[in-house]
Formats: structure tokens, C-alpha cells, sequence
């Protein structure tokens, strides 16, 4: 290289960093809110004991024999609790911060309702105890949260990239980076070939100078990240500089990416050959273990959903019957994996004859064939118990992509790239794109939605789906259903 291009000075935190980052914070704050609950909880039953006469020794043994094993697992139920927010878009936001939070909270004390008034042992279930370390570690967790959002918008402490080539690619990263909020990083502006686009602003960024000049560009804006945004041919020169930079401390990335990272979907207008076969061919294929223990998890799912489902189906269906009649229910041909057809069944939540014509419709905002029992069945997800059932034949899984009519299959798959590769896999009642993006109502928020359900099956894992199953029962105590 001619110049001299120094090693950028700016910490660099990934998504997997963040998020140990946030796990490691919140254990501590959670592990802090449990020694000072029992510490209460110590103090308040040693001044009632006092006063009912018993020794000092005596108590001492009680509290011994009175300290159960589960007790100090709480720490751990808390993290679970707090899964949704891990995803680090959630997490620097002090909105759904503190939104997530106190859904934990409240989860956690139904939870613990139920259990108390099912036991009725007050002796094993310590309510100061509980209720204390909720308090704490709610408060705790917050006042963490915001010296880690403090941390995370600092601007020393975030990544200053540049973007390398401003046509389609690097438009659509720039307008999906706009979107954000708070950001992820700072975009700094573009660098191209194109003499004509120098000086001018792509989707609000300006592209500051030719990819020749990539090296004074980084060392002048200091920037410590690039995004390689060129689809087909790049010059020698160009690839060649990349590489000097790379060499330099500076951190290399591809557009899809990033796009992954920011946005938990696969820009599917901006894939390439290569990078298809590396993603759908190689890196979905899934070890025999990660199956057979997808399969156990969701016979076992299977059955404590439709445990559930017998036991709400009176009240259920007295409700729907009361408002529109019969049917309760209603079954419909849906695509599963590879395409091959079978029958969803799902209590009845829209209006009898909702497509009359016989054309398949989607769902919308404020669909008007959504009835009133209906909208409360889609907003907590109980329309989607009699699905269990299709789980235990092995027509679903817990986890997935929706499962969609063949109708409708056929019309998106003309106008969506690599939409049918959302059939590589089975159907599932939540997904990551269930969880994550609501109705649909246009070709391009179909596509949107189909980002996420390509990202799912690229990289699903035990972990994902696990984390997919627990935002689930978020929603549904959160009526955040769709």
C-alpha cells in the first residue's frame, strides 16, 4: 500500500458479543437480587420468630431446612424470562426494554400464582422471597440495561463503517440502516467506481470518493468496518485494496451479511449463485441429533398443547358458537415440507363464508371477517391449538414457517425470488416470522416476511427454536398475537 493506514482505535461488538455481554450483565443483576431477597426474607422471619419465643439456635435450623434447591435457580428463570430481549436491536431500545421487562415480571408472578394456589404450601413456596427478588431483579436488570444502552450508543464505542459500492445493494443496506433505531452502528457514507455518483447522496449518505481511494477514505473518516455491496465483477484493483485494508485491522463484511445481522433476514433480491448454494445447500443441512431431538420436543409439545386445548375447548367454543354458531372449527388444505399437502385444522375466527368466491385471501390489519372472539383468539394465539394435533402426526413442527395454501404458494413463488424455498422445511405454529412481523398486505411485505422465514432455516438451531418457543409465550401473555 502507499499509504499508511493505522489499526482502527473503536471497539468492535458483534451480535454474539452483545448478546454475552447482556446475558452475563443480567445474571449478575439477577444473582445480586436473589442474595438481598433471602437476605429480607432472613430478617423478616428472624424477628417473627423472636417474637414467638423460639432461640436463636432454633432459628438458625429453620432457616437451614426452609431454603429449597429450586430457590436458587431463579437466576436462570429470570434470563429465560428476558429472551426476547437478547436480540440486540431490542436490547438498545428503552422502550421495549422496559416493555420486556415488566412482561417478565408479570409472566413470572401468573406463573407463580398458579403454582402457589395448585401446592398450597406456603412453607416450600416463600412469597417475600419471590416477590422480593422479582422487585430486584427487575430493577436491577433496568438500571443495567441503561448503562448498557448508554455503552452501546456511545459514539466511541461503535462501529464507523463505509460501504463499498453504492448501486442497488448498497442502497438497500442504507435504507434498511435508516429505518433503525438506535442504531446499530454509524454509516458513514459510500465508496464507488461510478465518477458520476461521487459527491452525490445515495439514500441519504454521501458517497465520499472512488474505491481507489479506499485507503485515504478510511484512514480520513476513520473508519474501522467496510460492507462489500458489489454484485457480478469486481475490478482487480478494487479486490486488491479490500484486501490491503483487511490486512490493516480492518473489518470485512458482505452485504447480505450485515443486512443478516441488522435485520434477522436474507436480503433475497441481493443473493448471488454462490452464495445460495453455500446457504441453502450446505449450511441447512442439520446433524441427524438436531432432528430426532426436534421430533421428542415436539410430540412432547404436541401433548401439552392439546392438554391445553381440551380444558380451554368448552369456553372456547361456547364463545364462538354464541356469537356466529357453528362450525368451531374449520380445516384447509396448507403446503408442508416439500410441498406436500395436508389438512390444518384451527378454531373458526372469521365470519362464515369469509372467501365466498372461493379465493384465497390473507389475513389483513383490522380484517373485518375477523369476528370479536376471533380477534381475542389471534391476539393469544389459542385459534392455533388445534394445530398441536397436526404437530403430533408430524404434518408441523412447534417451529417453522407458516404453513400457506397452495394457492397462494403458486401466485408468490412468480413474483417473489426463492419463495418456495420456504418449503425446505416443516411448517410450524410459530416461526421466526410469525414473531417478528405481523399481516401481510402487498407482494413486498410478503417478501419481507419471507426474509425472515430464509433466515430462520438457515440458521436454525436447539437455540433458536428454543428462544422462537419462549418470544411465543411472550406474545401470548403480551395479547400481542396476530
Amino acid at each position: 500500500m502507499s499509504e499508511n493506514l493505522s489499526r482502527p482505535s473503536s471497539l468492535r461488538f458483534g451480535t454474539v458479543e452483545q448478546k454475552s455481554v447482556l446475558i452475563f450483565g443480567d445474571l449478575i443483576a439477577s444473582v445480586i437480587a436473589l442474595l438481598a431477597s433471602l437476605g429480607i426474607w432472613r430478617v423478616y422471619f428472624m424477628r417473627s420468630l423472636l417474637a414467638s419465643g423460639y432461640t436463636e439456635r432454633q432459628i438458625e435450623r429453620f432457616f437451614s431446612f426452609n431454603i429449597q434447591f429450586w430457590v436458587y435457580l431463579l437466576p436462570l428463570v429470570w434470563l429465560l424470562l428476558l429472551i426476547e430481549l437478547y436480540e440486540p436491536q431490542v436490547a438498545a431500545n428503552r422502550k421495549k426494554t422496559q416493555r420486556g421487562i415488566l412482561v417478565a415480571v408479570a409472566i413470572a408472578f401468573v406463573i407463580y400464582a398458579v403454582i402457589f394456589i395448585t401446592f398450597k404450601d406456603p412453607t416450600s413456596l416463600p412469597r417475600i422471597v419471590i416477590g422480593a427478588f422479582l422487585l430486584l431483579a427487575a430493577f436491577l436488570t433496568w438500571f443495567w440495561r441503561l448503562i448498557y444502552i448508554w455503552i452501546y450508543t456511545a459514539q466511541g464505542l461503535t462501529r464507523r463503517i463505509l460501504i463499498v459500492g453504492a448501486g442497488k445493494a448498497g442502497t438497500t443496506l442504507a435504507k434498511v440502516y435508516n429505518e433503525l433505531e438506535p442504531k446499530p452502528f454509524y454509516l458513514i457514507g459510500f465508496s464507488d467506481d461510478d465518477p458520476d455518483k461521487i459527491g452525490t447522496k445515495v439514500a441519504g449518505h454521501r458517497v465520499l470518493g472512488s474505491n481507489e481511494k479506499l485507503v485515504q477514505l478510511i484512514t480520513q473518516y476513520n473508519i474501522t468496518d467496510i460492507v462489500v455491496a458489489i454484485n457480478g465483477a469486481m475490478m482487480g484493483s478494487t479486490f486488491q485494496v479490500i484486501l490491503d485494508v483487511q490486512e490493516a485491522g480492518v473489518l470485512v463484511s458482505r452485504m447480505p451479511t450485515i443486512y443478516e445481522e441488522i435485520t434477522g433476514r436474507v436480503p433475497i433480491h441481493h443473493l448471488e449463485t454462490d452464495w445460495l448454494i453455500r446457504s441453502f445447500v450446505d449450511e441447512t443441512r442439520v446433524s441427524a441429533f438436531y432432528e430426532l431431538g426436534k421430533r421428542l420436543v415436539d410430540i412432547l409439545g404436541g401433548l401439552v398443547g392439546i392438554g391445553i386445548f381440551i380444558v380451554t375447548l368448552p369456553f372456547i367454543a361456547l364463545a364462538i358458537g354464541i356469537e356466529t354458531g357453528f362450525p368451531i372449527f374449520y380445516g384447509q388444505e396448507r403446503l408442508g415440507k416439500g410441498g406436500s399437502p395436508f389438512v390444518l385444522y384451527k378454531y373458526r375466527t372469521m365470519i362464515k363464508d369469509a372467501e365466498p368466491d372461493g379465493e384465497a385471501r390473507p389475513a389483513k390489519v383490522d380484517d373485518p371477517r375477523i369476528t370479536r372472539v376471533g380477534n381475542i383468539l389471534r391476539k393469544t394465539r389459542l385459534d392455533e391449538f388445534p394445530q398441536f394435533f397436526n404437530v403430533l402426526r408430524g404434518e408441523m413442527s412447534l417451529v417453522g414457517p407458516r404453513a400457506e395454501r397452495e394457492q397462494l404458494v403458486i401466485t408468490y413463488q412468480k413474483q417473489i425470488p426463492f419463495y418456495r424455498a420456504r418449503l425446505l422445511v416443516k411448517p410450524g405454529i410459530s416461526g421466526w416470522a410469525q414473531i417478528n412481523y405481523g399481516y401481510v398486505a402487498t407482494i413486498f411485505e410478503t417478501g419481507i416476511k419471507l426474509e425472515y422465514d430464509l433466515y430462520y432455516i438457515k440458521h436454525r438451531t436447539v437455540a433458536m427454536d428454543f428462544t422462537i418457543l419462549l418470544r411465543t409465550i411472550a406474545t401470548v401473555f403480551g395479547f400481542k398475537g396476530r
